[in-house]
């Protein structure tokens, strides 16, 4: 049945993907922030499933059976997300590698990095000084808590507490917790 559903969803979202290609043509990261937004916007089961149909055709990679939840955003293309994850309410992704059976609460915000914005000049404004994106990957089975904030790479079966800031990779099997995040436990 979720075979049938998936097959569906995916010919529903085909007018908007013909939507994203078109705006792609003059801005592909514009055009992709504005379908982000528009999909988030789909309520229960049909949203994410949509949702996942769509980001599948525009995603680096979104495996089927990702749950994508109401009014999560994001902003780069270059995002794989696999088989099993659950992505909470309204979550904000960047540029990122998410393993299998992860699971993110509500208000997780994964940058892409720590480094995006160039603060360096006083005369030119932070926002055309460019910066550097970087690929965050998050491990197998990880569990990122409500309303952390992810600018690191987490290693696999870790579990970043609630409110947490990332800001220095996390090795396998730990716990994190704070700001910064540091290791509370090891599981």
């Amino acid at each position: 049945m979720k075979k049938v559903v998936q097959t569906i969803t995916l010919l529903l979202i085909l007018p908007i993907f013909a939507i994203y290609r078109l705006l792609a043509l003059i801005n592909q990261n514009d055009a992709f922030a504005s379908c982000s937004q528009f999909m988030s916007l789909i309520p229960g089961k049909t949203g994410s499933y949509l949702r996942n149909s769509f980001y599948n055709l525009t995603m680096t990679n979104c495996e089927q059976g990702v749950v994508i939840s109401f009014g999560t955003l994001f902003s780069q293309t270059d995002t794989e997300i696999e088989h099993g994850t659950y992505i909470g309410p309204q979550c904000n992704i960047g540029s990122c590698k998410i393993a299998r059976d992860c699971l993110f609460g509500s208000g997780v915000h994964i940058l892409s990095g720590k480094n995006q914005h160039n603060i360096e000049s006083t005369d030119i404004p932070i926002r055309e000084q460019g910066g550097k994106l970087t690929k965050i990957n998050i491990g197998q089975d990880t569990w990122i808590g409500n309303n952390a904030v992810v600018m690191a790479d987490v290693g696999q079966k870790c579990v970043v507490a609630a409110g947490s800031v990332v800001v220095h990779p996390v090795a396998d099997n730990m716990i994190v917790a704070g700001n910064p995040a540091s290791v509370i436990k090891e599981r």
